[in-house]
Protein backbone atom coordinates (compact mmCIF):
# COMPACT_ATOMS: atom_id res chain seq x y z
CA UNK A 1 0.00 0.00 0.00
CA UNK A 2 3.27 2.17 0.84
CA UNK A 3 4.36 1.68 -2.85
CA UNK A 4 0.76 2.21 -4.88
CA UNK A 5 0.87 5.62 -2.72
CA UNK A 6 4.19 6.89 -4.03
CA UNK A 7 3.56 6.07 -7.29
CA UNK A 8 -0.17 8.32 -7.22
CA UNK A 9 1.87 11.28 -5.87
CA UNK A 10 4.57 11.11 -8.91
CA UNK A 11 2.23 11.12 -11.29
CA UNK A 12 0.82 14.81 -11.16
CA UNK A 13 4.57 15.81 -11.70
CA UNK A 14 4.92 14.06 -14.93
CA UNK A 15 3.01 16.15 -17.44
CA UNK A 16 4.03 19.55 -15.89
CA UNK A 17 7.92 18.78 -16.27
CA UNK A 18 7.12 17.85 -19.73
CA UNK A 19 5.24 20.92 -20.09
CA UNK A 20 8.06 22.79 -18.77
CA UNK A 21 10.44 21.67 -21.03
CA UNK A 22 8.63 21.79 -24.22
CA UNK A 23 8.49 26.01 -23.51
CA UNK A 24 12.12 26.21 -22.20
CA UNK A 25 12.92 24.53 -25.29
CA UNK A 26 10.62 27.07 -27.75
CA UNK A 27 13.10 29.03 -30.36
CA UNK A 28 12.67 33.44 -29.68
CA UNK A 29 11.03 34.85 -32.56
CA UNK A 30 12.51 37.28 -35.16
CA UNK A 31 9.00 38.22 -36.52
CA UNK A 32 5.26 38.13 -35.98
CA UNK A 33 4.71 35.73 -38.87
CA UNK A 34 7.48 33.21 -37.76
CA UNK A 35 6.14 33.66 -34.48
CA UNK A 36 2.70 32.96 -35.49
CA UNK A 37 4.07 29.75 -37.43
CA UNK A 38 6.37 28.58 -34.99
CA UNK A 39 3.74 28.76 -32.17
CA UNK A 40 1.54 26.92 -34.43
CA UNK A 41 4.40 23.77 -34.78
CA UNK A 42 4.92 24.26 -31.03
CA UNK A 43 0.88 23.54 -30.25
CA UNK A 44 1.06 20.60 -32.26
CA UNK A 45 4.05 19.41 -31.07
CA UNK A 46 2.64 20.00 -27.20
CA UNK A 47 -0.90 18.42 -28.33
CA UNK A 48 0.92 14.77 -29.10
CA UNK A 49 3.14 15.36 -26.31
CA UNK A 50 0.17 15.52 -24.15
CA UNK A 51 -1.66 12.53 -25.67
CA UNK A 52 1.75 10.63 -25.26
CA UNK A 53 1.98 11.50 -21.44
CA UNK A 54 -1.85 10.73 -21.54
CA UNK A 55 -1.36 7.70 -22.76
CA UNK A 56 1.18 7.08 -20.28
CA UNK A 57 -0.44 7.97 -17.41
CA UNK A 58 -3.31 5.54 -18.16
CA UNK A 59 -0.58 2.65 -18.36
CA UNK A 60 0.78 3.44 -14.95
CA UNK A 61 -2.31 3.99 -13.10
CA UNK A 62 -3.20 0.29 -14.64
CA UNK A 63 -0.37 -1.31 -14.03
CA UNK A 64 -0.61 0.22 -10.06
CA UNK A 65 -4.19 -1.47 -9.89
CA UNK A 66 -2.34 -4.69 -10.93
CA UNK A 67 0.13 -4.50 -8.58
CA UNK A 68 -2.21 -3.75 -5.71
CA UNK A 69 -4.54 -6.47 -6.64
CA UNK A 70 -1.52 -8.88 -6.49
CA UNK A 71 -0.01 -7.11 -3.68
CA UNK A 72 -3.64 -8.16 -1.82
CA UNK A 73 -3.69 -11.28 -3.34
CA UNK A 74 -0.60 -12.54 -1.60
CA UNK A 75 -1.29 -11.02 1.78
CA UNK A 76 -5.07 -13.42 1.59
CA UNK A 77 -2.22 -16.45 0.50
CA UNK A 78 0.64 -15.95 3.51
CA UNK A 79 -2.64 -15.02 6.00
CA UNK A 80 -4.07 -18.50 5.08
CA UNK A 81 -0.81 -19.91 5.04
CA UNK A 82 -0.19 -18.84 8.62
CA UNK A 83 -3.47 -19.63 9.72
CA UNK A 84 -3.05 -23.34 8.41
CA UNK A 85 0.18 -23.74 10.45
CA UNK A 86 -1.24 -22.14 14.02
CA UNK A 87 -4.03 -25.07 13.95
CA UNK A 88 -2.52 -28.03 12.41
CA UNK A 89 -1.88 -30.80 14.19
CA UNK A 90 1.23 -32.59 13.11
CA UNK A 91 -0.32 -35.88 14.90
CA UNK A 92 -3.92 -35.70 12.83
CA UNK A 93 -1.65 -36.42 9.37
CA UNK A 94 -0.32 -39.77 11.26
CA UNK A 95 -3.14 -41.82 11.04
CA UNK A 96 -1.74 -44.20 14.16
CA UNK A 97 -1.09 -41.06 16.59
CA UNK A 98 -4.65 -40.07 15.63
CA UNK A 99 -6.70 -39.03 18.33
CA UNK A 100 -10.73 -39.47 18.48
CA UNK A 101 -13.22 -37.77 20.87
CA UNK A 102 -16.62 -39.03 22.13
CA UNK A 103 -19.72 -37.37 21.46
CA UNK A 104 -21.75 -39.25 24.44
CA UNK A 105 -23.77 -37.01 26.60
CA UNK A 106 -22.13 -36.13 30.39
CA UNK A 107 -23.06 -38.41 33.16
CA UNK A 108 -24.33 -35.45 35.04
CA UNK A 109 -27.19 -34.89 32.12
CA UNK A 110 -28.26 -38.38 32.91
CA UNK A 111 -29.37 -37.65 36.50
CA UNK A 112 -32.78 -37.14 37.47
CA UNK A 113 -34.36 -33.84 39.14
CA UNK A 114 -34.59 -35.21 42.77
CA UNK A 115 -37.22 -32.83 44.78
CA UNK A 116 -38.47 -32.78 48.53
CA UNK A 117 -41.75 -31.41 49.55
CA UNK A 118 -43.23 -30.99 53.16
CA UNK A 119 -46.64 -30.30 54.89
CA UNK A 120 -45.92 -29.16 58.19
CA UNK A 121 -48.59 -27.44 60.36
CA UNK A 122 -49.96 -26.17 63.92
CA UNK A 123 -53.62 -26.56 64.57
CA UNK A 124 -55.75 -25.67 67.80
CA UNK A 125 -59.23 -27.33 68.06
CA UNK A 126 -61.95 -25.48 70.27
CA UNK A 127 -63.63 -28.22 72.38
CA UNK A 128 -60.49 -30.50 72.42
CA UNK A 129 -57.58 -28.60 74.05
CA UNK A 130 -55.40 -31.99 74.60
CA UNK A 131 -54.87 -32.04 70.95
CA UNK A 132 -51.77 -32.66 69.54
CA UNK A 133 -50.36 -28.91 67.98
CA UNK A 134 -48.45 -29.62 65.81
CA UNK A 135 -47.88 -31.95 62.93
CA UNK A 136 -45.11 -32.84 60.25
CA UNK A 137 -47.96 -34.34 58.22
CA UNK A 138 -45.94 -35.28 55.07
CA UNK A 139 -42.39 -35.46 53.45
CA UNK A 140 -42.61 -36.20 49.44
CA UNK A 141 -39.15 -37.14 47.87
CA UNK A 142 -39.97 -36.41 44.15
CA UNK A 143 -37.62 -37.59 41.36
CA UNK A 144 -38.32 -37.17 37.58
CA UNK A 145 -36.51 -38.13 34.39
CA UNK A 146 -37.10 -37.90 30.75
CA UNK A 147 -35.88 -41.03 29.73
CA UNK A 148 -35.67 -40.14 25.92
CA UNK A 149 -37.72 -37.85 23.54
CA UNK A 150 -40.91 -40.49 23.60
CA UNK A 151 -40.28 -41.06 27.39
CA UNK A 152 -40.20 -39.79 30.85
CA UNK A 153 -40.81 -41.55 34.83
CA UNK A 154 -41.79 -39.98 37.77
CA UNK A 155 -41.56 -41.72 41.04
CA UNK A 156 -43.01 -40.10 44.26
CA UNK A 157 -42.30 -41.48 47.85
CA UNK A 158 -43.96 -40.26 50.56
CA UNK A 159 -44.00 -40.18 54.47
CA UNK A 160 -47.36 -39.52 56.11
CA UNK A 161 -48.19 -39.05 59.76
CA UNK A 162 -51.62 -40.16 60.78
CA UNK A 163 -53.44 -37.63 62.64
CA UNK A 164 -55.42 -34.32 62.24
CA UNK A 165 -57.17 -35.45 59.39
CA UNK A 166 -61.14 -33.96 59.16
CA UNK A 167 -63.56 -36.98 59.53
CA UNK A 168 -67.06 -36.34 58.32
CA UNK A 169 -68.51 -39.08 60.36
CA UNK A 170 -67.05 -40.53 63.17
CA UNK A 171 -65.13 -44.05 63.31
CA UNK A 172 -63.86 -43.34 59.58
CA UNK A 173 -60.14 -43.60 60.64
CA UNK A 174 -59.92 -47.36 60.21
CA UNK A 175 -61.42 -47.13 56.69
CA UNK A 176 -58.78 -44.97 55.19
CA UNK A 177 -55.66 -47.31 55.14
CA UNK A 178 -53.38 -44.96 57.53
CA UNK A 179 -50.86 -47.07 58.32
CA UNK A 180 -48.18 -45.15 60.92
CA UNK A 181 -46.09 -42.76 59.21
CA UNK A 182 -43.76 -45.49 57.20
CA UNK A 183 -42.47 -44.40 53.56
CA UNK A 184 -44.44 -45.59 50.26
CA UNK A 185 -45.09 -44.85 46.87
CA UNK A 186 -47.75 -42.58 46.10
CA UNK A 187 -47.05 -42.86 42.36
CA UNK A 188 -44.36 -44.69 40.19
CA UNK A 189 -45.12 -44.93 36.11
CA UNK A 190 -43.72 -44.60 32.84
CA UNK A 191 -45.35 -41.91 30.26
CA UNK A 192 -45.22 -42.15 26.87
CA UNK A 193 -46.22 -38.39 25.32
CA UNK A 194 -46.07 -36.96 21.66
CA UNK A 195 -47.75 -40.11 20.19
CA UNK A 196 -49.33 -40.24 17.27
CA UNK A 197 -53.01 -38.89 16.84
CA UNK A 198 -52.49 -36.56 20.38
CA UNK A 199 -52.01 -39.95 22.33
CA UNK A 200 -50.59 -40.66 25.68
CA UNK A 201 -49.54 -43.71 27.79
CA UNK A 202 -48.75 -44.15 31.53
CA UNK A 203 -48.21 -47.88 32.99
CA UNK A 204 -47.87 -48.03 36.75
CA UNK A 205 -48.91 -46.59 39.83
CA UNK A 206 -50.52 -43.44 39.19
CA UNK A 207 -53.11 -40.66 40.80
CA UNK A 208 -56.84 -41.75 38.62
CA UNK A 209 -58.20 -39.10 36.58
CA UNK A 210 -61.56 -39.59 38.54
CA UNK A 211 -61.27 -35.47 38.96
CA UNK A 212 -58.76 -32.69 38.21
CA UNK A 213 -58.01 -32.70 42.41
CA UNK A 214 -57.62 -35.93 42.97
CA UNK A 215 -54.47 -36.04 40.98
CA UNK A 216 -53.45 -32.62 42.49
CA UNK A 217 -50.86 -33.81 45.65
CA UNK A 218 -51.29 -32.77 48.86
CA UNK A 219 -49.07 -30.08 49.22
CA UNK A 220 -50.63 -28.40 46.00
CA UNK A 221 -54.23 -28.37 47.43
CA UNK A 222 -55.92 -25.05 47.66
CA UNK A 223 -57.19 -26.20 51.34
CA UNK A 224 -55.81 -28.11 53.41
CA UNK A 225 -57.51 -31.21 52.67
CA UNK A 226 -59.83 -32.79 50.06
CA UNK A 227 -63.32 -32.21 49.60
CA UNK A 228 -65.98 -33.81 51.94
CA UNK A 229 -67.33 -35.89 49.40
CA UNK A 230 -63.82 -37.11 48.18
CA UNK A 231 -62.82 -37.84 52.34
CA UNK A 232 -66.50 -39.55 52.98
CA UNK A 233 -66.09 -41.72 49.47
CA UNK A 234 -62.45 -42.16 48.37
CA UNK A 235 -60.68 -41.48 51.66
CA UNK A 236 -58.12 -39.18 52.99
CA UNK A 237 -55.83 -40.05 50.19
CA UNK A 238 -56.15 -39.69 46.46
CA UNK A 239 -57.40 -42.53 44.35
CA UNK A 240 -54.29 -44.18 43.56
CA UNK A 241 -54.11 -47.60 41.58
CA UNK A 242 -51.90 -49.38 39.50
CA UNK A 243 -52.44 -50.24 36.03
CA UNK A 244 -52.45 -48.86 32.68
CA UNK A 245 -54.26 -45.49 31.26
CA UNK A 246 -54.41 -43.54 28.03
CA UNK A 247 -55.47 -40.00 27.13
CA UNK A 248 -56.36 -39.04 23.82
CA UNK A 249 -56.42 -35.24 22.67
CA UNK A 250 -59.75 -35.40 20.70
CA UNK A 251 -58.95 -33.91 16.57
CA UNK A 252 -62.36 -31.69 17.24
CA UNK A 253 -62.87 -28.43 18.64
CA UNK A 254 -60.64 -26.14 17.13
CA UNK A 255 -61.19 -22.80 18.66
CA UNK A 256 -64.21 -23.54 19.35
CA UNK A 257 -62.66 -25.96 22.36
CA UNK A 258 -60.28 -28.62 23.62
CA UNK A 259 -61.80 -32.17 24.46
CA UNK A 260 -59.56 -34.89 26.21
CA UNK A 261 -60.63 -38.39 27.22
CA UNK A 262 -59.59 -40.77 29.42
CA UNK A 263 -59.50 -44.34 29.73
CA UNK A 264 -57.80 -46.04 32.70
CA UNK A 265 -57.94 -49.98 33.87
CA UNK A 266 -56.17 -50.71 37.47
CA UNK A 267 -56.61 -53.43 39.69
CA UNK A 268 -58.52 -52.76 42.90
CA UNK A 269 -56.54 -52.10 45.67
CA UNK A 270 -58.15 -48.96 46.73
CA UNK A 271 -59.58 -50.47 50.20
CA UNK A 272 -61.89 -47.58 51.02
CA UNK A 273 -63.58 -47.90 47.61
CA UNK A 274 -63.11 -51.45 46.49
CA UNK A 275 -62.46 -53.23 50.05
CA UNK A 276 -60.43 -56.19 49.51
CA UNK A 277 -61.20 -57.03 45.62
CA UNK A 278 -58.29 -57.38 43.65
CA UNK A 279 -60.66 -57.83 40.64
CA UNK A 280 -60.18 -54.88 37.47
CA UNK A 281 -61.72 -51.59 37.73
CA UNK A 282 -62.09 -49.24 34.98
CA UNK A 283 -62.54 -45.72 34.43
CA UNK A 284 -63.89 -43.22 31.81
CA UNK A 285 -62.99 -39.21 31.59
CA UNK A 286 -63.94 -36.58 29.17
CA UNK A 287 -62.90 -33.11 29.93
CA UNK A 288 -63.64 -30.14 27.95
CA UNK A 289 -61.78 -26.72 28.29
CA UNK A 290 -62.97 -23.49 26.51
CA UNK A 291 -61.44 -20.06 26.35
CA UNK A 292 -64.56 -17.82 26.77
CA UNK A 293 -62.37 -14.71 26.50
CA UNK A 294 -58.99 -13.56 26.77
CA UNK A 295 -58.62 -13.27 30.78
CA UNK A 296 -61.52 -16.12 31.19
CA UNK A 297 -61.99 -19.58 30.78
CA UNK A 298 -64.33 -22.57 31.70
CA UNK A 299 -63.41 -26.50 32.83
CA UNK A 300 -65.45 -29.54 32.71
CA UNK A 301 -64.81 -32.79 33.60
CA UNK A 302 -67.08 -35.98 33.89
CA UNK A 303 -65.80 -39.16 35.29
CA UNK A 304 -66.60 -42.31 36.27
CA UNK A 305 -64.91 -45.66 37.87
CA UNK A 306 -66.98 -49.03 38.38
CA UNK A 307 -64.87 -51.90 40.26
CA UNK A 308 -65.82 -54.69 42.19
CA UNK A 309 -66.29 -54.16 46.23
CA UNK A 310 -65.65 -57.22 48.45
CA UNK A 311 -65.91 -57.23 51.83
CA UNK A 312 -65.45 -61.06 53.46
CA UNK A 313 -67.71 -63.63 51.43
CA UNK A 314 -69.37 -60.17 50.22
CA UNK A 315 -68.70 -59.13 46.54
CA UNK A 316 -71.08 -56.35 45.01
CA UNK A 317 -70.66 -54.12 42.03
CA UNK A 318 -69.43 -50.26 42.80
CA UNK A 319 -69.68 -47.10 41.00
CA UNK A 320 -68.49 -43.69 41.38
CA UNK A 321 -69.66 -40.45 39.44
CA UNK A 322 -67.70 -37.28 39.61
CA UNK A 323 -69.11 -34.24 37.93
CA UNK A 324 -66.28 -30.96 38.09
CA UNK A 325 -66.58 -27.78 36.95
CA UNK A 326 -63.80 -24.97 37.02
CA UNK A 327 -64.49 -20.85 36.44
CA UNK A 328 -61.12 -18.66 35.96
CA UNK A 329 -60.63 -14.93 35.21
CA UNK A 330 -57.38 -13.42 35.07
CA UNK A 331 -56.93 -10.61 33.17
CA UNK A 332 -53.78 -10.51 31.02
CA UNK A 333 -51.95 -7.07 32.00
CA UNK A 334 -52.53 -7.75 36.19
CA UNK A 335 -52.67 -11.41 36.37
CA UNK A 336 -50.36 -11.07 39.10
CA UNK A 337 -52.55 -8.48 41.14
CA UNK A 338 -56.00 -9.83 40.34
CA UNK A 339 -57.79 -13.17 40.10
CA UNK A 340 -59.88 -15.15 41.02
CA UNK A 341 -61.20 -19.25 40.61
CA UNK A 342 -64.61 -21.03 41.35
CA UNK A 343 -64.68 -24.78 41.47
CA UNK A 344 -67.34 -26.66 42.20
CA UNK A 345 -68.47 -30.31 41.59
CA UNK A 346 -70.50 -33.14 43.09
CA UNK A 347 -70.12 -37.36 43.38
CA UNK A 348 -72.50 -40.06 43.53
CA UNK A 349 -71.56 -43.57 45.20
CA UNK A 350 -73.59 -46.33 44.07
CA UNK A 351 -73.66 -50.38 45.55
CA UNK A 352 -73.51 -49.47 49.50
CA UNK A 353 -73.34 -53.12 51.38
CA UNK A 354 -75.78 -53.28 53.97
CA UNK A 355 -77.09 -49.59 54.22
CA UNK A 356 -80.36 -50.10 53.23
CA UNK A 357 -79.90 -47.39 50.48
CA UNK A 358 -77.79 -47.87 47.54
CA UNK A 359 -76.85 -44.81 46.76
CA UNK A 360 -74.86 -41.57 48.47
CA UNK A 361 -74.46 -38.03 46.99
CA UNK A 362 -71.88 -35.17 48.21
CA UNK A 363 -71.41 -31.98 46.61
CA UNK A 364 -68.55 -29.75 47.17
CA UNK A 365 -67.53 -26.13 45.99
CA UNK A 366 -64.42 -23.42 46.62
CA UNK A 367 -63.46 -20.30 45.55
CA UNK A 368 -60.23 -18.09 45.61
CA UNK A 369 -59.72 -14.16 45.10
CA UNK A 370 -55.88 -12.94 44.05
CA UNK A 371 -55.84 -9.87 46.44
CA UNK A 372 -52.02 -9.15 45.67
CA UNK A 373 -49.57 -10.80 43.92
CA UNK A 374 -48.96 -12.88 47.12
CA UNK A 375 -52.00 -13.03 48.94
CA UNK A 376 -54.64 -15.37 48.29
CA UNK A 377 -58.34 -15.56 50.29
CA UNK A 378 -60.59 -18.35 49.56
CA UNK A 379 -63.49 -20.24 51.19
CA UNK A 380 -65.47 -23.84 50.80
CA UNK A 381 -68.37 -24.78 52.07
CA UNK A 382 -68.54 -28.84 51.08
CA UNK A 383 -72.26 -31.40 51.86
CA UNK A 384 -72.56 -35.29 51.92
CA UNK A 385 -74.23 -38.13 52.93
CA UNK A 386 -72.54 -40.65 55.08
CA UNK A 387 -72.14 -44.39 52.84
CA UNK A 388 -72.37 -46.29 55.64
CA UNK A 389 -76.11 -44.46 56.89
CA UNK A 390 -77.25 -42.09 53.95
CA UNK A 391 -79.92 -40.64 56.49
CA UNK A 392 -76.71 -38.75 57.94
CA UNK A 393 -74.78 -36.09 56.65
CA UNK A 394 -72.00 -33.61 57.45
CA UNK A 395 -71.35 -29.79 55.96
CA UNK A 396 -67.84 -28.01 56.19
CA UNK A 397 -67.33 -24.43 55.73
CA UNK A 398 -63.59 -23.04 55.69
CA UNK A 399 -62.72 -20.24 55.34
CA UNK A 400 -58.58 -19.31 53.96
CA UNK A 401 -56.04 -16.60 54.12
CA UNK A 402 -52.78 -17.50 52.45
CA UNK A 403 -49.69 -16.12 51.65
CA UNK A 404 -47.34 -17.00 48.95
CA UNK A 405 -43.47 -15.88 50.73
CA UNK A 406 -42.47 -17.77 46.81
CA UNK A 407 -43.36 -20.10 44.32
CA UNK A 408 -41.67 -22.36 46.94
CA UNK A 409 -42.85 -21.47 50.48
CA UNK A 410 -46.49 -20.93 51.32
CA UNK A 411 -48.25 -20.32 54.52
CA UNK A 412 -51.51 -20.39 55.15
CA UNK A 413 -54.47 -19.66 57.93
CA UNK A 414 -57.37 -21.82 57.47
CA UNK A 415 -60.69 -22.19 59.99
CA UNK A 416 -62.71 -25.46 59.28
CA UNK A 417 -65.76 -25.37 60.91
CA UNK A 418 -67.63 -29.14 60.61
CA UNK A 419 -71.20 -29.83 61.35
CA UNK A 420 -72.96 -33.24 61.23
CA UNK A 421 -77.11 -33.43 60.81
CA UNK A 422 -77.55 -35.92 63.32
CA UNK A 423 -75.69 -34.16 66.14
CA UNK A 424 -75.96 -30.66 68.09
CA UNK A 425 -72.61 -29.65 68.55
CA UNK A 426 -69.98 -28.43 65.85
CA UNK A 427 -66.36 -29.05 65.51
CA UNK A 428 -63.90 -26.12 65.21
CA UNK A 429 -60.25 -25.91 64.60
CA UNK A 430 -58.00 -23.34 62.97
CA UNK A 431 -54.87 -24.21 60.84
CA UNK A 432 -51.43 -22.54 60.49
CA UNK A 433 -50.47 -24.60 57.13
CA UNK A 434 -46.35 -24.69 55.35
CA UNK A 435 -45.61 -26.34 52.39
CA UNK A 436 -42.42 -25.75 51.40
CA UNK A 437 -40.72 -27.41 48.19
CA UNK A 438 -36.85 -28.21 47.80
CA UNK A 439 -35.91 -28.14 43.89
CA UNK A 440 -37.60 -28.13 40.40
CA UNK A 441 -40.74 -29.86 41.28
CA UNK A 442 -42.98 -27.48 43.11
CA UNK A 443 -46.47 -27.36 44.17
CA UNK A 444 -47.90 -28.75 40.81
CA UNK A 445 -51.25 -28.83 39.78
CA UNK A 446 -52.08 -30.60 36.78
Amino acid sequence: MNRITRTSVRRPAVPALALMAGLLLLPTPTTAQESTDSLRVELARLAAMVDSLRSEVERLRTAGREEEAVDALAQLRAAAQAAAAAGSDPAAEDPTTQEFLGRQRSLQALNPEISVNSDVFAQVIRDDPDAENFFAREFEISIISNLDPFSRAKVFISRHVPGAELEPFEGEEDDHGHEGGGFAVEEGYVEWVGMPGGLRVKLGRFFQRVSQLNRWHRHALPFQTQSLPHLAFIGEEALAQTGVSAQWLLPVGGAAGTYEATVEVTTSEHEPLFGESGSPSVLGHLNAFWELSSATDLDLGLGWITGKHRLGATEIDRDLYTAELAFTWRPPARAKYRGVQIRTGAMLLRGLPGAGVDQARGVWSMAEVRLAPSWLAGARLDWVENPQAPDQTAWLFSPTLAWWQSEYVRLRAEYDLLGRAFESTREGRFVLQVTFAVGPHKHETY
